[in-house]
């Protein structure tokens, strides 16, 4: 792994193609790594492009302010960005982060949150990690009547003898011509599993970054 020094040196080379405009802006696009949601729209300077680079945290320039900012400096919603990639035309810029807390000023997860056209079809990973939520709040406050509660104060075990229950139940739909049945099955392991890694601590980002470090080249 290269020195700080060293990743501050090659600063100027990343960067020397950007083409910034008028007033030494670019259009920067922030994107879930883990779910490919676009979280907001924001525009960059090239200190802030450096210290993005160095740091590894979203930063931009506001425009309206006139200077610098960390996205969370303030809130605490931090972003830990995973890769810069510059557009094929140069002029845009895209930032692929791990969100700590939503990115919107609303609350909202994403800035992009007003919908013009009815709702596409949901994303994998954005609803895998709102399920994985569900599941971390349920355990922790232990709502009456939740079947999550019920199978957390069971103890670990039940959950997982779940999944291998769930796991053949996968085998033998895949084996029957039933779509729909598969789908179903292969969602409830989903769900299993997610409650397993809630239980031991472990978060889909964490899978996010296992799976990406071994499909990156």
């Amino acid at each position: 792994m290269p020195s700080p020094r060293q990743r501050k040196e090659k600063v100027p080379m990343n960067l020397r193609d950007v083409k910034f405009d008028a007033n030494g802006l670019v259009p920067v696009v922030v994107q879930d790594a883990r779910t490919g949601q676009v979280l907001t729209l924001a525009y960059a300077n090239r200190e802030a492009l450096e210290q993005t680079l160095q740091t590894r945290r979203s930063t931009f320039w506001s425009r309206s302010r006139g200077e610098l900012w960390v996205k969370g400096l303030t809130s605490g919603h931090t972003q830990e960005v995973i890769e810069v990639v510059l557009d094929c035309d140069q002029d845009a810029v895209l930032y692929r982060v791990i969100p700590h807390g939503p990115a919107c000023h609303t609350g909202a997860e994403s800035c992009f949150h007003h919908p013009l056209t009815p709702s596409a079809d949901p994303n994998l990973g954005e609803v895998l990690e709102r399920v994985y939520r569900t599941i971390q709040h349920r355990i922790e406050t232990l709502p009456e009547g939740s079947y999550v509660a019920k199978m957390h104060q069971a103890g670990l075990d039940r959950v997982l003898k779940k999944i291998g229950e769930e796991a053949g139940e996968v085998i033998i739909a895949s084996k029957n011509t039933d779509r729909k049945e598969l789908e179903w099955e292969a969602s409830d392991l989903l769900f299993h599993l997610l409650f397993v890694l809630a239980e031991r601590g472990i978060t889909p980002a964490d899978l996010a970054r296992t799976l990406w470090s071994r499909h990156k080249p």
